[in-house]
């Protein structure tokens, strides 16, 4: 879908070459990327972006000085996209621990469009690292739209059919929305907010947001604008932060002890080309953490006391733990092309980074498994080039997928392990009917053996496997999961949670004292902490807290770690919203495992309170009409149709399709789909001719039957069967005519 967006943009693009904007302000049309840079993906948005969307080409024009335009015969199927002039743009950004919360605000105008017509618009906003969308609110002349997230079983009248015309993910990064009806020359106030997860590395916190706008949304009136960044930075550890870089000049307005304050304000002609980014970092000689508490809010559902410990790996250089690690790698027939090449490129890298008294195996699998070796494996060099021959022999993508065998093997093989951190690395693109009985194998298996047991470190590839799952099994394990929707993540995903399970520096995490109070753990058996990423666990509680909380664990040299955890009240930090995604995503593997239907309930309500999507919600778009306008009217949840009268004040609903995953695809894991296959595309003419066409003949034959159309069509004489013939001629002559037309305009935007 994301290569049809990209193409439609394309196609938006050379159709605003139709629109002038007179001598005095004359204006370059855009320029196409060269071919070096072209790809089938070139044209995605590289910061927040609205588009018109324009089904019928003659409706492009300078809405404020209109221009003799040859008229245009067809239509754009499925439609051109092209992207809006940018008033106003502001962000503000608010980083707590590893994550932030964002919000963007802006103002974009209809250009292109004559101020007597209207088309939908489209806001597509793309997010940093593990972006997830939070709301949209949106204000037109006479209308306005917000989202907001409601359970399964409440949807509303008048939303009872998501479709994915109306938004949603063209891509895992990149959110979608439609707003109908928005009259040529107008503005669109558009408010945004998301939560995404800052990087860390060497002891560097960073913070990526996609920010690069294209010259081609600079309005044609060349005055000056104001670009405003705010940064907020609470470290929550109430320790010295310390800026190390920026992409815009920050200026400081606010310095306290663990919190930071930065605004960058500018007056500019053309608006940035560079995305914000901003890295900082907390200093400390050695590893620490603490404690934050937070009272619910009067809204909040769950009326516990809310806790969170943070734990930070020191800077200087650490003892990581001795690997024993066997990669366990899908190669069914759905891997085949970039997922099974970047798992390849992955593991070839892994192995040659592994330390000589590291040990390893390799076990591929389909429908069998294919080990390089009996047992464990000293990565020498000879051992690694022969492993290195191995793969490039055996990684051949066949057959389907059998994981519960590979994962005993892999425990068997693991099954000696000392002084040492027993890793499995589980690669698969597939889901299976099994997966309940394979997580009941593995933590009968794989807990309450402290340093001896495996860590299941598991990672998912496209929309096709069950993550929750594989979520499951590293919860299980003290592991961690983590997943590339899209094929072109793969290599940098797999890479990044491959690090962490290769930097362990402190294992068996307990806290202790928390045994005397009533206490929910997020997650309930704490991962092991990594040199490439700080910890945190939160939670919630009945009953008084304890005065002090230990940290207890076991270092790399198999001596002992024990911490002071420091606690602190905080009110100024969003419990609800930080820490939700964290616990969605547990609380969500959980229900899956135990089939409870309370645990779904209760995923429900985290969603809706923090504005997260979950499995069991679904996002609505509500309509306002601020005075009696036209709107369109909702036909089986579509945005799409004919006009009507809003009331003030008056609401409508429409749904978005689920914004999460599912719970994977057993079919097409059977019939060996590759990843990214098989997603809902941009509607094709022929698509939809065809489904009209089958919508009139199922009319047709609710009148008549085919025995009647032969007797009817034996009676006919020669002309008439001349004249019928010579009017078929005549329409399929007229449908190519308007079908190369629009393809034409298209192309030239002539």
């Amino acid at each position: 879908m994301a290569e049809e967006f990209s193409k439609a943009v394309e196609d938006g693009l050379n159709l605003s070459k139709r629109i002038y904007f007179g001598k005095d302000r004359a204006v370059a049309p855009p320029k196409p990327l060269p071919a070096m840079e072209k790809s089938a993906e070139a044209y995605l948005p590289k910061a927040p972006m609205v588009y018109a969307v324009i089904s019928n080409p003659a409706i492009v024009d300078n809405p404020d000085l209109p221009s003799y335009q040859p008229y245009v015969h067809g239509r754009c199927d499925p439609p051109a996209l092209i992207p809006l002039q940018m008033n106003r743009v502001e962000l503000e950004v608010d980083c707590y621990l590893d994550t932030a919360v964002v919000r963007l605000s802006g103002t974009w105008r209809v250009h292109c469009v004559m101020g007597s017509k209207s088309c939908d618009c489209c806001i597509a906003i793309p997010m940093g690292e593990q972006g997830s969308i939070l709301g949209v609110e949106t204000e037109i002349p006479r209308r306005s739209y917000s989202t907001e997230l409601i359970a399964m079983e409440e949807k509303r009248d008048g939303g009872k059919e998501a479709r994915p015309e109306n938004g949603g993910y063209l891509k895992s990064n990149i959110f979608t929305m439609i707003v109908p009806k928005v009259d040529g020359g107008s503005n669109l106030s558009i408010k945004v907010s998301w939560v995404q997860k800052l990087l860390y590395q060497e002891g560097q916190f960073s913070l990526v947001i996609p920010f690069s706008f294209p010259n081609y949304v600079t309005p044609a009136v060349k005055l000056a604008r104001k670009e405003r960044i705010q940064l907020n930075v609470d470290s929550g550890t109430g320790t010295e932060i310390v800026c190390k870089a920026t992409s815009h000049p920050l200026q400081a307005i606010r310095r306290e002890v663990g919190k930071l304050g930065f605004l960058y304000e500018k007056e500019i002609l053309t608006w940035t080309s560079a995305d914000f980014a901003v890295s900082y970092a907390v200093p400390s000689s050695h590893t620490f953490g603490g404690v934050l508490l937070q009272s619910p809010s009067v809204d909040d559902a769950d009326k516990r006391e809310m806790f969170c410990v943070y734990m930070f790996p020191r800077q200087q250089s650490t003892k990581v733990f001795r690997k024993e690690i066997v990669f366990v790698i899908d190669i069914s027939g759905s891997m085949e092309g970039r997922p099974l090449e970047s798992t390849k490129n992955v593991l070839i890298n892994a192995l040659t980074e592994l330390d000589s008294k590291d040990s390893f195996n390799i076990i591929a699998f389909n429908g069998e498994t294919y080990p390089f070796s009996s047992s464990m494996e000293l990565a020498t060099e000879e051992c690694i080039e022969r492993a290195l021959e191995w793969i490039n022999a055996n990684f051949i993508a066949a057959g389907g997928t059998n994981i519960l065998l590979p994962l005993n093997q892999a425990v068997e093989m693991l099954s000696n392990t000392q002084d040492s951190i027993p890793i499995i690395f589980l690669v698969t693109d597939g889901s299976i009917e099994d997966e309940r009985h394979i997580c009941d194998v593995m933590k009968s298996r794989v807990t309450g053996g402290g340093l001896t047991c495996p860590r299941i470190y598991t990672f998912g590839i496209g929309s096709y496997c069950n993550h929750h799952f594989l979520r499951m099994l590293a919860i299980l394990s003290r592991g961690q999961h983590d997943a590339a929707y899209d094929v072109d993540m793969v290599e940098s995903r797999m890479q990044k949670l491959l690090n962490r399970a290769s930097s362990t520096i402190v294992a068996d995490i307990t806290l202790n004292t928390l045994d005397d109070i009533d206490v929910e753990v997020y997650p309930s058996r704490i991962s092991d902490l990594s040199s490439n990423s700080p910890l945190t666990v939160s939670g919630r509680y009945h009953g008084a807290f304890p005065d002090f909380l230990k940290l207890k664990g076991v270092l790399a040299d198999s001596t002992s770690l024990v911490i002071d955890l420091k606690i602190q009240t905080v009110e100024d930090m969003p419990f609800y919203r930080v820490f939700a995604k964290q616990q969605i995503d547990i609380l969500t593997a959980q229900a899956w495992f135990t089939e409870n239907k309370e645990l779904e309930e209760k995923v429900a309500k985290i969603s809706v309170q923090s504005g997260i999507a979950s499995e069991y919600t679904l996002m609505a778009v509500l309509e306002r009409g601020n005075q009696a306008t036209d709107s369109p009217i909702v036909q089986k949840g579509s945005m799409k149709s004919d006009s009507h009268k809003v009331e003030p004040n008056q609401r409508r609903i429409y749904l978005l399709q689920n914004l999460c995953v599912g719970f994977g695809n057993v079919a097409a894991t059977a019939e060996n789909i590759p990843p990214g296959n098989g997603e809902p595309k941009l509607p094709e003419a022929a698509e939809v001719l065809i489904k009209a066409a089958s919508n009139c003949c199922g009319s047709l034959c609710n009148k008549c039957c085919c025995m009647c159309c032969i007797q009817c069509c034996s009676k006919m004489n020669d002309q008439c069967a001349i004249v019928l013939t010579q009017l078929c001629s005549a329409l399929a002559f007229f449908g190519c005519f308007e079908c190369c037309s629009a393809i034409c305009c298209c192309d030239d935007g002539n």
